[in-house]
């Protein structure tokens, strides 16, 4: 130990000026993201210089949103340069609202085949007349825009694809589908333009989403998506107080939603919106 040990932070005293736990501290140590100044030889204790502050409580918030690891180290080895944290925070939204995306859209088609029956999938009839079903049609493209959605490196001609595919699995739901469906490829549209920063299509589908809920008594977390599709593309049209009323549409419609994981898929998706708060 040196003379300036005077000077140094224990860990506990580290832990109340940043916010970590020693537990954290101990393992960023470990892992090499952050290291202490002093480490006593005898007796393990680590010490931390008051300058190092700074450094933690920007490591405490960037692992609050799961950033990796990796890239934590990248910001604070730069000295928590604005400019790189919020590129760096810029691409781990990209990548959450992708894996969002992943998630709903495995809901979607689960949904799918809960309706239609696994036979549907697996049958060698329903492989035979699959070229020719329509309703086939509407499902594949819908699951098709999902993995487009689900692309975090898309192509302008990839957008293009997603939205006409997206319309494409609307018009032939339209055919076969029942009102439920309507109201689904109506969100689908909607979340689409919302991806693509297009406000005025976005409120246009969410409105007609919303609309099908209402006409035909279309509950759950359907209902909760139509407000909450209105309040992404309100916040999409640089309406922050409309995207709020919207949202708190949402969250009254989300109560009423029989299915706990159901509930929590729905307040995930809200938290994405850009500006809106923490659910839970």
């Amino acid at each position: 130990m040196t003379d300036q040990s005077e000077h140094l932070l224990t860990i506990g005293a580290m832990a109340r000026r940043t916010g970590l736990t020693a537990k954290a501290l101990r393992h960023y140590d470990r892992v090499g993201l952050l290291r202490p100044a002093e480490v006593d030889p005898d007796t393990g204790y680590r010490y931390y210089r008051a300058g190092q502050v700074p450094g933690a409580r920007l490591v405490r918030a960037l692992r609050a949103v799961d950033l990796p690891l990796e890239q934590v180290g990248e910001c604070l080895a730069a000295g928590g340069e604005p400019e790189l944290v919020q590129r760096v925070l810029a691409g781990h939204r990209r990548r959450l609202q992708a894996r969002l995306d992943r998630l709903r859209g495995a809901v979607h088609r689960t949904d799918h085949l809960i309706e239609e029956g696994i036979g549907t999938v697996m049958g060698e009839e329903a492989q035979a007349v699959a070229a020719g079903d329509e309703r086939q049609l509407a499902v594949d493209l819908f699951n098709g825009v999902w993995r487009l959605l689900e692309q975090e490196d898309r192509s302008a001609a990839d957008d293009d694809r997603m939205v006409h595919m997206a319309h494409a699995s609307r018009y032939h739901w339209g055919q076969v589908g029942a009102p439920v469906n309507l109201g689904r490829g109506e969100w689908q549209c909607s979340r689409v333009y919302a991806v693509l920063g297009r406000a005025e299509p976005a409120l246009h589908h969410a409105r007609r989403a919303l609309e099908l809920c209402r006409e035909h008594g279309i509950g759950d977390w359907d209902l909760a998506f139509a407000y909450e599709a209105l309040a992404r593309a309100a916040a999409v049209a640089g309406e922050p107080e409309q995207a709020r009323a919207w949202t708190e549409q949402a969250l009254s419609a989300a109560e009423e939603i029989a299915g706990p994981e159901d509930r929590e898929l729905v307040l995930a998706d809200l938290e994405s919106i850009p500006g809106q708060p923490r659910f839970w």
